[in-house]
C-alpha cells in the first residue's frame, strides 16, 4: 500500500468507561501515519458499515476528539449486538462492497470475543475477494474473557481495570453504611455483572485486601445453593453482627425468566427476575441471625460507563492498545489483535503487542479456579496482585463546565452515500 487507504472502525458489545481511549487512540496514531488518510467511524457497529453510515473522524474539531478520553460508554460513534453469522452471505458481500467503495484499505473493530470472530471474517473474505485490506482487532470488555487462562494472549482487557475500580469503591462505600445501619439492615447483597466469568464480583476485594470487612464474594464458577449461602451469611452475623454478600449475576439461583440479545447471552438486567432480589427474598424468608432484613442493591449499566471511577492506568492502556492496532494496520499485519501483555516481575509494567485473531476469536477466558478461596465464597490474594495494578492509585481528573462533566460531541459529518440503501439480513421481517 504506497498510497494512502481509508479507515475504518467500529466497534461492538456492551460499552466500557475507557472505549473512546481506545477510539481517540486510533485517530491520533492515524493521523501520524502517512499511510492512512480519512478516518471513518461506522455509526452503531458493523450496522453503520452494512448501512454506509461512516462518520468522518478526521474531520471533527481537536479539541472534541482530545474530550474522547474523558467520555465514557460508546455514545461518540455507537456500537451494536448486531453478529455476522453464517449463511448471512449478503451482509458479508455488502460489508467488502461499502469497504471497497470507500477506499478503504484498514478496518480495525473493537469489542469482545465475538467481535474478533467477525474482525477475523472480514479479514479473510476481503482476502478471498482480492480486496486489499488489512483487518485488525481491539480488544474490549468489562468482563476480562477474551483470552486464554494463562494470560498468554492477553493479560487483561481494556474495560475491565475500570469495573474492578467501581466495585472497589461500591464496596467501601456499602461497608460505610452497612456498619452504621446494620441495627435495621445487618444484611446487603449486591448483584456485579458477570454472566459466567468472575472478574468483576471478584474485584470487591479489592476494597478490603486485608479481609477486615465481613464481606462475602459469591461467583458463578462456584456455585451452591440457597440454603448453604444463607448458612454462610448467618455463620457470619453470628461472627460480626452484619455481612456484605457481593454476587454474580450469572450464578445459579433457579429461573429467572431469562431474555437473550441478539448473541444469545442472558441479558440479566432485561430479566424478570435479579440474582439478588432472590437471594434477598430467601434470607428474608429463611430468617436471619441478627435482628433486622437482608437488603439488595442491584448495579445495572453504570459498571461500564462511570466515568467517575475509570481506572487511569485504564485510560492510558486503551489508548496504547488503539495506536497499536494502527500500527499494525498501517504495517500490514491483516488477522490480529493488538494485546497487552504483562512483564515478568514485581513491578507492574506492560507490553503491546499482537495475537492472531484466530486465536481470540470465540475465545473465552475463565476465572482461574486456584483463585477462588477454599470457603467458595472469596478470592485468594494471588487475584488481589494480579487486579490491584489495574485500578491505579489515582481518581480520574474529569473536565466540568457549570457543574457537568464535559463530554465529547461530534458533528455529524458522514461520508457521502455511493451505494442504495441495504437492509441488514437480521433485521429484515
Amino acid at each position: 500500500m504506497s498510497q494512502q487507504r481509508n479507515l475504518v472502525v467500529a466497534q461492538s458489545g456492551g460499552p466500557t468507561p475507557v472505549i473512546n481511549s481506545s477510539l481517540l487512540g486510533v485517530i491520533e496514531a492515524a493521523r501520524d501515519s502517512d499511510r492512512i488518510g480519512t478516518v471513518y467511524g461506522a455509526r452503531h457497529g458493523i450496522e453503520g458499515v452494512l448501512k454506509e453510515e461512516l462518520l468522518d473522524l478526521s474531520a471533527q474539531a481537536a479539541d472534541e476528539t482530545a474530550l474522547l478520553r474523558f467520555t465514557p460508554s460508546a455514545g461518540s460513534i455507537g456500537t451494536c449486538r448486531y453478529k455476522l453469522k453464517a449463511g448471512q452471505d449478503e451482509d458479508f458481500e455488502r460489508v467488502v462492497e461499502v469497504l471497497k467503495a470507500h477506499d478503504v484499505g484498514y478496518f480495525l473493530y473493537n469489542g469482545g470475543n465475538d467481535s474478533m470472530d467477525t474482525a477475523n471474517k472480514i479479514a479473510l473474505l476481503a482476502h478471498e475477494r482480492g480486496l486489499d485490506l488489512v483487518g485488525v482487532g481491539i480488544p474490549k470488555t468489562i468482563d476480562n474473557d477474551v483470552g486464554d487462562s494463562q494470560f498468554k494472549l492477553i493479560d487483561h482487557t481494556p474495560g475491565y481495570g475500570s469495573t474492578a475500580k467501581y466495585w472497589m469503591h461500591m464496596v467501601q462505600n456499602a461497608n460505610e453504611e452497612n456498619a452504621g445501619s446494620c441495627p435495621a439492615d445487618p444484611v446487603l447483597v449486591m448483584q456485579a455483572m458477570g454472566r459466567k466469568i468472575g472478574f468483576i464480583p471478584a474485584a470487591a476485594r479489592l476494597a478490603d485486601p486485608n479481609r477486615e470487612m465481613p464481606l462475602q464474594i459469591y461467583l458463578a464458577e462456584s456455585p451452591c445453593t440457597l440454603a448453604r449461602l444463607a448458612d454462610q451469611v448467618n455463620d457470619q452475623l453470628r461472627r460480626d453482627g452484619r455481612c456484605l454478600v457481593v454476587i454474580s449475576e450469572g450464578f445459579d439461583v433457579g429461573e429467572l425468566g431469562d431474555v437473550k440479545d441478539s448473541f444469545g447471552h442472558t441479558a440479566f438486567s432485561s430479566s424478570q427476575m435479579t440474582v439478588a432480589q432472590i437471594v434477598v427474598n430467601h434470607l428474608n424468608q429463611v430468617g436471619l441471625a441478627a435482628k433486622g432484613a437482608a437488603r439488595g442493591n442491584v448495579s445495572g449499566t453504570d459498571q461500564r460507563h462511570s466515568m467517575a471511577y475509570a481506572s487511569t492506568v485504564d485510560l492510558d492502556e486503551a489508548y496504547g492498545v488503539g495506536r497499536k492496532a494502527v500500527e499494525l494496520a498501517a504495517a500490514g499485519a491483516s488477522g490480529y489483535m493488538a494485546t497487552i501483555l504483562r512483564e515478568p516481575g514485581p513491578t507492574y509494567k506492560i507490553r503491546y503487542d499482537k495475537v492472531p485473531l484466530a486465536d481470540v476469536a470465540n475465545s473465552e477466558r475463565t476465572f482461574p479456579a486456584q483463585w477462588i478461596a477454599p470457603s467458595g465464597h472469596d478470592v485468594t490474594d494471588e487475584f488481589v496482585r494480579y487486579a490491584r495494578p489495574l485500578v491505579g492509585d489515582e481518581m480520574v481528573n474529569l473536565p466540568m463546565v457549570d457543574g457537568r462533566q464535559r463530554l465529547a460531541r461530534f458533528e455529524a459529518i458522514f461520508a457521502e452515500k455511493k451505494l442504495p440503501e441495504y437492509v441488514p439480513q437480521a433485521s429484515r421481517k
